[in-house]
Order: structure tokens, then C-alpha cells, then sequence
């Protein structure tokens, strides 16, 4: 299981969670921020410090934004952000990249 960031963090990024993640799990994309579910330890700090309640544990994501879990899995996806390994040590730049929500793929199509 890991924490996954949802829609409040669009056009947000507060990046508070980002400070507070022991394991800098937590990348930003063009739009939102998304965590990195391979990276993050299921801590729970990023959680508390979100100013829009946007970071909720996976099985306590609400009805409305499950399709965030995969989405924040989706963009460190080669075809997505690049970011296809955990970066462990190595600082990565934030990207202008997102990973499309269905409402945004359904208005693009």
C-alpha cells in the first residue's frame, strides 16, 4: 500500500508534504504533485501537512478520486515524466508533465 496524492493538489503543489517526506517520495509534475508508490514507506507525514487534504492513505482515497492511485503510479511511466527509476539519493527536477485524469482524456479526445 502506499499514499497517493488526489484532485485538491491540482494547480496547488503546496510542497509542504514534499518537506515533510523522510524519503523524498514525492516528485512534481506540471499541474499536481505525485508520489512515487515504490519510494514511499507509508509513513503517513506527507499526510497531516497537506493544506487541501489532497494525500490520503490508498485504501482511504474517497469514491470520487480512486482513479489517483494509478495516476500517480502512471506518471513516473517513460511515456509520462521519464521518471522511470526511484531516485533514491539523486535530485530530480520537477517536470512540466502530468498524467492525464479521465474527465481531462474524454475533453482532449
Amino acid at each position: 500500500m502506499t499514499y497517493t496524492i488526489a484532485e485538491p493538489c491540482i494547480d496547488v503543489k503546496d510542497k509542504a508534504c514534499v518537506d515533510e517526506c523522510p524519503v523524498d517520495c514525492i516528485y512534481e509534475g506540471g499541474r499536481m504533485l505525485y508520489i512515487q508508490p515504490d519510494e514511499c514507506v507509508d509513513c503517513g507525514a506527507c499526510e497531516p501537512v497537506c493544506p487541501v487534504t489532497a494525500i490520503f492513505y490508498e485504501d482511504d482515497v474517497p469514491a470520487e478520486w480512486k482513479q489517483f492511485t494509478p495516476i500517480n503510479a502512471e506518471f513516473f511511466a517513460d511515456s509520462v515524466s521519464g521518471i522511470d527509476q526511484p531516485r533514491r539519493t539523486a535530485t530530480v527536477e520537477p517536470t512540466t508533465r502530468d498524467q492525464q485524469t479521465e474527465a481531462e482524456t474524454d475533453t482532449n479526445s
